[in-house]
């Protein structure tokens, strides 16, 4: 019962990456499966774009060149303020990444 429930959230969908959680209660109604469903989406959605800014802020600190650096950096604070803009994030946080980012920066020579 749980797999045509999840196949029915998911369609004929496989994803491989970043797997769905696993609910142990059914919904009754249709509205509330419907909202399960959208949450689910949601959820990977938001996963998915997290994770593409994490692994860009890992790049961004891996260079050792300030001008690649300053060339990245514009990009890599666009992403976090879309994330804290959608509430992915914190706004806080999205201050204390870029805060961050912009130190290392200025760091390089």
């Amino acid at each position: 019962m749980f797999r045509m429930w999840l196949k029915k959230i998911l369609g004929n969908k496989k994803i491989t990456t970043f797997a769905p959680k696993i609910y142990n209660t059914m919904p009754n109604l249709k509205s509330a499966i419907k909202r399960t469903r959208q949450i689910e989406k949601r959820r990977l959605h938001n996963r998915y774009y997290a994770k593409t800014t994490r692994t860009a802020i890992k790049k961004l600190k891996s260079l050792t060149s300030k001008a690649e650096v300053l060339k990245e950096l514009p990009n890599v604070v666009s992403m976090i303020d879309k994330l804290a803009k959608k509430n992915i994030i914190h706004k806080n946080k999205a201050a204390r990444l870029k805060s961050q980012l912009h130190t290392f920066a200025n760091q390089l020579n």
